[in-house]
């Protein structure tokens, strides 16, 4: 049976599935693989609240495949505040899904972590043998154990039950349908929408760490893959494996969006670690994954998507 065949007889339940990532992956089922979309069932997030048990339980029922990637997210900001709300929605959330997964006898399921779960001073590029080598980062303190915890899931319901988990750990994401709320935004969107609505930048610091960004299309194919190909309890990373510093990711929005307004680098506020690079040497081995966009290239469909959609 061809693969396209095997997606198409596939029920497969994707979490967050309206969402920036998730609905990336449900297009990507859809067009690539060939899934039907009927088949697909994306939760209501107001009527399938998965923080209670017994809306997994029924999400499950008859499904082959889940994608799960519903999370309580936000920037730097919310990460700060709500601590204690992002760790328990999260870890409710995962803790649910993954025991009806169990409990409905599903077959695969992915659990979409992010870079945050690793600790403040691991060394660089992060290696996933790194993951439990201390605690997040404060800032993203409850979010990034909870975004953890799914390793802890992955391997102790293997252990004891056979179950078929994998973790896939994403760096920062960016792409369409990405969150342009200033209030929650991440640093590339947020710059984009900046760059078309006020006159001038004011950016945190002085420009010069580095960071790891993976186009939305990048990252989703490697998500896909490991429903295909992952076979290892251990969580894996999903990066572009390049890094550019704040300055020059700033000097190229700039450019691309053709911003003429002036921008200030405030060196009185944290300019955050120095650098964070993802290795994506297992992913590539394993799943054999290989990011196919440049930054300038995501960006410039972000730029457009955000020019049609976004503004106001």
């Amino acid at each position: 049976m061809t693969l396209n065949k095997i997606w198409q007889n596939r029920k497969i339940l994707v979490t967050g599935g309206t969402g920036f990532i998730g609905s990336h992956v449900v297009d990507n089922l859809v067009e690539k693989r060939r899934a039907k979309r009927e088949n697909i069932i994306i939760p209501n997030s107001q009527k399938d609240d998965l923080r209670v048990f017994e809306n997994c339980l029924k999400l499950t029922r008859g499904v082959n495949l889940i994608f799960h990637l519903a999370a309580d997210v936000g920037g730097l900001a919310y990460s700060k505040t709500h601590p204690a709300t992002q760790a328990y929605n999260c870890m409710v959330m995962d803790l649910n899904l993954v025991e009806a997964t169990r409990k409905n006898e599903v077959g695969k399921i992915v659990l979409v972590s992010c870079s945050p779960a690793y600790p403040k001073n691991s060394p660089m590029p992060l290696k996933e043998e790194n993951l439990f080598n201390g605690p997040p980062d404060e800032s993203h303190f409850g979010f990034g154990w909870a975004k953890r915890t799914m390793a802890v899931l992955a391997k102790t319901y293997h252990q004891e039950f056979g179950m078929d988990v994998n973790v896939v750990v994403a760096n920062n994401t960016y792409g369409p349908r990405d969150n342009f709320d200033l209030e929650t935004a991440h640093v590339i969107p947020s710059l984009v929408k900046k760059c078309f609505e006020e006159k001038k930048l004011v950016i945190w610091g002085d420009g010069s760490p580095k960071r790891d960004f993976i186009y939305v299309k990048d990252l989703v194919e490697g998500i896909i893959l490991a429903a295909e190909r992952l076979n290892t309890l251990e969580p894996i990373n999903l990066g572009s494996g390049r890094e550019i510093s704040i300055k020059n990711l700033v000097n190229l929005i700039v450019k691309l969006t053709d911003f003429k307004g002036k921008v200030v680098w405030d060196l009185t506020k944290p300019k955050g670690q120095p650098q964070r690079l993802v290795d994506i040497a297992k992913s590539k081995k394993l799943l054999g994954f290989k990011p196919n966009y440049s930054l300038e290239e995501g960006l410039k469909e972000t730029i457009e998507w955000y020019k049609k959609y976004g503004k106001k």
